[in-house]
């Protein structure tokens, strides 16, 4: 039996005028204070005293000041993640997710108790939210494997949020529903729909380009977001949300259900009560988490065209569970799987007509023959049984079929070569073809304030046909590894009518951005990679075609520039201090070094 009869010990009852009557006979601690059952609900993690009875008799005790009857505490506990805040716009509808979550966890006989955590908010955070993924890693896997409870629900959406809880769970090995909050519905606004943010990067980019003016920049900064939800197009956090679906952590309709529709309650209720079967039935994380899983979550995110984030993310939930996400197969991978999407950034549409137009089920029933078909979900049913049979409608305009792709190969490719030795990302199909095969002198900026003070520069020495290199923004430096890649076009050239132009960094840029940027190189120029020894007016050469990214300088030059170079002071205390000291390089997903499991 999952847990024990009620009947075995009668518990407290309200008697006249609200008075407790105890019972008169059995043990006053409760069913899980037996030493002989295995200890449920409140009885699970009891505080170290040297007297576990006394341990239980306490916490009830304080349970109890809470106003629970005897009865709920004696029912299995499923804790639910709270990641409300008022700094996390994407996630204001969470309150009301949870109380849906709570009436799934008392249909089906468990006690729902919320606990709060890390919240973490792209807009929000200095120097940005990817500084502070792990840290919220770290304070959720601690909470899980602290606390009372039989399983949980994780409530995230903001893009770093999601895979911070998936890497929690993965280590404390806790059974654990991912919800999230979903997508925000688009605007229509004078003739077109608009929605965060690949919108906002579109019209920030015209504005800098002086096709659009101050006051209408001010109108439409109140027209891009307009309802809860994360962002409305595939972006990291829609892009994180279809991997968790795809991993199994949620329903495949969980992964794109706007945030203000009513079956995103729905599919909240539903994971309080898939918690409580999780308890009777337990799948853990560490199930889950197959190389077949994994290979399965790549071709998802290929064939969304999702965002570059997504491996950096990927990857780190990969080391938790003692995997790799290796580069070299990424990109095989990636000659193999089609995009099939066609939503912003790469296309048209928008998370809402994902959704409406299929969604996961159709999209992973167009790859079907390149999955892991046997790979199993949180009640254990098989990706082939969770897919159906075909029967399903799909709006082809959104997702296509295999044989008619948006385009017959994956939307990222992995590079390596003298600038990176352990290898980069570009996001092909976000980028201007056109630019793929580049040779062409460079301009450097060494960190984020430089490129302040001189992107937009009138007489910066910079033309079209040159490569902008920004350097020490990588996960060990000062800025945290922000979303800095999407590099402005300088001022000069943009209102020359320039849109796109090759960008490097060793940095991230958002899952809305477009362009021809090669992200994530490593080593970084933090630790001393080849990045740190790049100079204005060197050269550089990419190739997609051959997957190639090379400095073209001869290595008596590199080394005597390796040799003039000093790294920047450590931090010295504090979480920059922990991340100085363990974090890892983008390619082992930039988590701390002591998280990882072995392999």
């Amino acid at each position: 039996m999952w847990y024990q009869d009620t009947a075995s010990t009668p518990g407290p009852t309200l008697g006249g005028a609200g008075m407790l009557n105890l019972p008169a006979t059995g043990n006053p601690f409760g069913r899980t204070a037996r030493m002989s059952d295995k200890p449920h609900g409140l009885g699970r993690n009891t505080s170290n005293y040297g007297d576990r009875d006394f341990a239980l008799y306490l916490r009830r005790s304080f349970a109890k000041s809470m106003g629970y009857s005897q009865r709920m505490l004696d029912k299995p506990v499923v804790g639910i993640a709270d990641t409300a805040s008022d700094y996390n716009n994407c996630h204001r509808t969470v309150p009301e997710l949870i109380e849906a979550v709570r009436r799934g966890v008392l249909s089906e006989g468990a006690l729902p108790l919320g606990f709060p955590t890390v919240s973490l908010c792209e807009p929000s955070l200095s120097p940005c939210s990817m500084h502070y993924r792990n840290l919220m890693a770290l304070d959720t896997e601690a909470m899980l494997s602290a606390q009372p409870m039989d399983a949980a629900v994780l409530v995230g959406g903001c893009d770093k949020t999601v895979p911070a809880q998936l890497m929690a769970a993965i280590s404390a090995d806790i059974p654990a529903v991912m919800l999230v909050t979903g997508p925000m519905l688009a605007q229509a606004f004078e003739g077109e729909r608009l929605s965060a943010c690949t919108d906002c990067r579109r019209y920030w980019a015209r504005y800098r380009a002086g096709e659009v003016t101050a006051e209408r920049i001010g109108e439409l900064e109140g027209k891009l977001a307009t309802t809860a939800g994360t962002c409305g197009v595939m972006g990291t956090a829609s892009t994180m949300a279809c991997i968790a679906a795809t991993l199994g952590f949620m329903p495949l309709a969980g992964a794109s259900a706007p945030a203000v529709h009513a079956d995103r309650l729905r599919i909240a209720e539903e994971a309080g009560a898939q918690a409580v079967r999780l308890i009777k039935n337990p799948i853990r994380p560490s199930q889950m988490m197959t190389q077949g899983n994994l290979d399965n979550a790549v071709r998802v995110l290929l064939a969304l065209g999702g965002s570059t984030n997504a491996v950096v993310h990927l990857a780190a939930i990969a080391g938790r569970a003692g995997l790799s996400l290796d580069l070299k197969r990424l990109d095989a991978l990636s000659e193999e799987t089609p995009v099939l999407v066609d939503l912003k950034p790469t296309g048209e549409g928008y998370m809402e007509d994902f959704h409406a137009a299929g969604g996961m089920r159709a999209l992973l029933w167009e790859l079907r023959d390149l999955l892991d078909l046997t790979t199993i979900d949180l009640d254990g049913v098989s990706l082939a049984d969770r897919i159906g049979d075909g029967s399903h409608f799909v709006d082809r305009r959104i997702i296509r079929a295999f044989a008619e792709p948006v385009s017959p190969v994956g939307g990222l490719v992995a590079l390596f070569g003298s600038l990176a030795p352990e290898g980069a990302i570009l996001k092909r199909s976000a980028a201007t073809p056109s630019l793929f095969e580049t040779e062409a002198r460079c301009m450097v900026f060494d960190g984020l304030e430089d490129l302040a003070n001189r992107i937009d520069d009138p007489e910066l020495d910079v033309t079209a046909q040159d490569i902008l290199v920004l350097k020490y923004a990588g996960p060990r430096s000062p800025s945290g590894m922000p979303e800095a890649g999407y590099l402005p076009i300088p001022k000069k050239l943009a209102r020359a009518g320039v849109k796109d132009m090759v960008r490097m960094s060793d940095c991230r840029m958002s899952g809305t951005a477009f362009g021809t940027i090669v992200l994530h190189i490593a080593p970084e120029a933090a630790v001393g990679g080849p990045l740190a020894l790049v100079q204005t007016g060197d050269r550089i050469r990419l190739s997609v075609k051959d997957r190639k990214l090379d400095l073209l300088v001869a290595e008596d030059e590199m080394a005597r520039r390796r040799a003039a170079w000093q790294p920047a002071p450590a931090p010295k205390r504090g979480w920059d201090k922990l991340v100085y000291d363990q974090v890892t390089q983008a390619p082992l997903g930039a988590d701390l070094a002591f998280l990882r499991a072995a392999p």
